[in-house]
């Protein structure tokens, strides 16, 4: 967790959990996973347990302490509706967001159908941004629910884009980022690929934001797609609303929370 980032769409990280398991063949070569197995076994480490599931309750109320207005990446460590967290947990994120108004908040996940079971049970103020990951045609069903959540922005993560995405509609969608994948074992993406998501978006009004080519490491082959760097962002279709129970008696919420969370994988 961190209030910088050197991830290009993003200014800061905040990870109130860490740690998820695989769900789709985008997750086979796991940057996340990668950088935390490294450190699995070191005695008081943030990872000492590697890549297993682990709550930071006391992580929680960081944004609320930062005052300088940020894009902030949730969960870049995790999942935030991987399966195993629970449903008040993921609320509470919710309501830090909230009541954190003077940041953009964006959450991406590959769990579209547990997004979707909890979407109506959630606060949407104007900051949350929610993206669904597509790494191939088969999994585009995850732009499908999207499109039916109530955020102020809806994206798509085409990173690692790992084959072409024919079937992918982006009607009702605001902003797509696009990826080739870096590291050992990385799968190479073709310049078609982008520039149909790339013509697409502009076809539809999407803003496109190209993240990197991949290779041996992530800068390795640059930003450029056909001569020309590719960082649009969306603007928010709604403004703020912050619900009356998110607010002061949000640290008090939290401590009430603790005892929810399994005790073994807490901090």
């Amino acid at each position: 967790m961190s209030d910088r980032s050197a991830i290009e769409w993003t200014d800061a990280t905040w990870n109130p959990v860490t740690g998820c398991t695989k769900v789709s063949p985008g997750c086979a070569h796991c940057y996340a996973e990668t950088f935390a197995e490294r450190f699995r076994g070191v005695p008081g480490h943030p990872y000492e347990q590697g890549f297993d599931l682990r709550f930071w309750p006391e992580r929680l109320t960081t944004p609320l302490l930062w005052d300088k207005p940020r894009r902030v990446f949730v969960n870049s460590m995790s999942d935030l509706f991987h399966e195993a967290i629970p449903d008040e947990y993921v609320r509470r994120v919710f309501d830090v967001m909230a009541a954190a108004s003077q940041h953009q908040f964006q959450v991406l996940t590959k769990r579209h159908r547990r997004l979707e079971e909890l979407a109506t049970r959630l606060p949407w103020p104007g900051n949350v941004w929610i993206g669904v990951s597509i790494e191939n045609d088969r999994w585009v069903e995850r732009a499908e629910v999207l499109r039916g959540i109530p955020a102020a922005v809806r994206f798509v993560s085409a990173e690692p884009l790992l084959g072409p995405l024919p079937h992918l509609r982006l009607h009702g969608l605001d902003w797509l980022i696009a990826g080739g994948e870096s590291g050992p074992g990385r799968r190479t993406a073709r310049p078609e690929w982008f520039r149909e998501l790339r013509d697409g978006c502009a076809d539809a009004g999407v803003s496109f934001f190209f993240k990197q080519w991949g290779g041996r490491y992530p800068k390795a082959n640059g930003r450029e797609l056909d001569g020309e760097i590719w960082n649009e962002y969306p603007e928010p279709r709604a403004r703020l609303q912050v619900p009356e129970s998110v607010g002061p008696g949000l640290v008090r919420a939290v401590d009430r929370l603790l005892p929810e969370v399994d005790p073994s994988l807490v901090a």
